[in-house]
């Protein structure tokens, strides 16, 4: 998993690519201006910057040269314009890569899982949680070193609970995220997954400490 500063001043834009993120397994940290963003930089220290370039106040193209200057972290710009002046600038300011906006939350995941490697600043994917270990990677689930069988749903679920330990999340948004109903899908799928995975990953399914009801509301993962 991924720290994230992402440094966008558009509420929608910003709140949308934030929980998209943390979909995909990533820590999300956010600011809307440059000052607050570096100021972040240096609060978090994260493992890669999310620039976008129309900021009020400082202007990305300033911060990166600042984030640049103060260190090596990777940046990736985000532009509202594919013209070449936009997209030279902010590399020669020191961006790593660019997209262009509206830009799809999985490309943008995939953009930053490929600059991290080829900056060697990806972390570890395996996750240990107390006695059980995640491979993101890998997707492979181990329980005192011995791989757990799940089905695809069954992992999807896992990944996507785990991907934010401690937060709830309902089931109409595991049903979005897991098995992709945009709809007020039926929320027996998710108790019945929850409890086949329970059964496989828990020392005791009826007490569980990893997958946690929150009555009323949903599911949280953990904390171990």
């Amino acid at each position: 998993m991924s720290r994230v500063l992402l440094i966008e001043d558009d509420r929608a834009v910003r709140e949308g690519l934030q929980l998209a993120l943390r979909r995909q397994g990533h820590t999300i940290h956010a600011a809307e201006s440059g000052e607050e963003g570096l100021t972040r930089l240096r609060a978090e220290a994260p493992d890669i910057v999310v620039l976008d370039l129309m900021l009020p106040g400082i202007d990305g193209f300033e911060v990166c040269r600042r984030i640049r200057a103060s260190g090596d972290v990777p940046i990736i710009m985000l532009t509202a314009r594919s013209d070449d002046f936009d997209i030279v600038g902010g590399l020669e300011a020191g961006a790593d890569d660019y997209v262009v906006k509206p830009v799809q939350p999985r490309v943008l995941d995939a953009r930053i899982r490929a600059v991290l490697r080829r900056t060697g600043a990806e972390r570890s994917e395996q996750e240990k949680h107390g006695k059980l270990v995640i491979d993101r990677a890998a997707l492979v689930v181990s329980k005192d070193g011995v791989q757990i069988s799940l089905t695809p749903t069954e992992l999807r679920l896992l990944l996507e609970l785990s991907g934010t330990p401690g937060r709830v999340l309902s089931r109409q948004q595991l049903l979005e995220a897991v098995w992709e109903h945009d709809y007020l899908g039926d929320s027996r799928l998710v108790d019945a997954c929850v409890q086949r995975l329970r059964s496989k990953i828990e020392d005791n399914a009826a007490d569980p400490l990893y997958v946690q009801t929150v009555r009323g509301f949903g599911y949280r993962f953990g904390p171990v």
